[in-house]
């Protein structure tokens, strides 16, 4: 097992996953310490399991809350707790398994690199990912890009990412949104705009079936409307924004 990082950590966010969130903290363990979850007032009964790992782990924290709040809501929650021990990085990763743990290193290590910019998971599909959900972000992706003037989100919407948490939190607390499905996109594109520069990996992202323990909580109807909304205040945002954002792609470019 890795020596301790005093800076970076594992943040896992989980709601209802089932037992396949235990695979996903060996695995995170496996490749990093620390590992924190933040178990979303979950009714699946994965809380205790998860605390009894804990106990005998000095490298993993379990928070529970006692009710649903939204992915969102339980990362700043856990990003709170982290800038309380002072760490000042937390990378994100579902607890379904279908984000690649084997990359935590190497996401962490291009993070303590260049430690002011954000490393956004830029996923890579295989054939089981539904075409719907494929073709779907792709209009998230281009408002994104808009938003930002193409500051360089390769994916809006992939969790698997490292964030500085000091900026992130700051931004949360001054907005009373990005509590829920909206928080991925919306995270990425308050970060640019405070200036915050986006890395992007490679990483797979795995779509499980049914069969092999997967469970989505996305909402087509509900979570593209809250979409919709999000980016409708974004682009709100963004024109209010366009000079600064005009001059610091000036600057940028400037020989």
């Amino acid at each position: 097992m890795r020596a301790a990082s005093s800076t970076h950590l594992v943040l896992i966010p989980s709601y209802n996953p089932g037992l396949r969130v235990l695979d996903t903290v060996r695995a995170a363990r496996a490749q990093w310490t620390p590992v924190w979850v933040v178990v979303d007032g979950s009714t699946d009964g994965t809380a205790a399991p998860l605390q009894a790992l804990a106990a005998d782990d000095d490298g993993l924290r379990v928070i529970v809350l006692p009710q649903n709040r939204g992915k969102g809501a339980a990362v700043l929650t856990g990003m709170e707790a982290a800038a309380a021990a002072g760490f000042t990085h937390v990378l994100t990763m579902d607890s379904d398994g279908q984000h690649p743990a084997g990359l935590i290193p190497r996401f962490m290590a291009a993070s303590q690199a260049d430690p002011h910019a954000m490393i956004l998971g830029k996923p890579v599909f295989g054939p089981e990912a539904p075409a719907l959900r494929v073709g779907g972000r792709k209009i998230s992706n281009a408002w994104a890009d808009l938003e930002t003037l193409w500051m360089g989100i390769g994916d809006s919407l992939y969790g698997f990412r490292v964030y500085p948490i000091a900026p992130l939190v700051r931004i949360m607390r001054h907005h009373p949104f990005m509590r829920r499905f909206d928080f991925d996109p919306e995270a990425v594109v308050r970060l640019c705009w405070a200036g915050v520069r986006p890395i992007n990996l490679d990483a797979p992202v795995r779509y499980l079936s049914a069969e092999e323990g997967g469970v989505s909580h996305f909402k087509y109807l509900r979570d593209n409307v809250l979409l919709t909304w999000m980016h409708t205040r974004l682009f709100v945002g963004f024109v209010l924004r366009l000079p600064l954002l005009l001059v610091r792609r000036l600057v940028r470019s400037a020989p």
